[in-house]
């Protein structure tokens, strides 16, 4: 099954993968460390919306 996702879409999941990326780097440098939370934050919502989005899609697809 192929998916196209608009730029808006991607916006998201880029989000999302940065702020896996940034989690990463909390662990090793202590700016990040103090603002641990706040970054979590975004990446659990970054996180849900893109699997809502891509959830959405595939319905779509499977209904065509």
């Amino acid at each position: 099954m192929k998916t196209s996702w608009s730029n808006a879409e991607f916006i998201i999941l880029k989000l999302c993968i940065a702020c896996a990326y940034i989690l990463i780097g909390a662990y090793f440098h202590k700016f990040f460390r103090d603002h641990y939370l706040v970054v979590l934050g975004a990446f659990a919502v970054t996180m849900v919306w893109s699997v809502y989005l891509w959830a959405g899609k595939m319905r779509r697809t499977r209904q065509e």
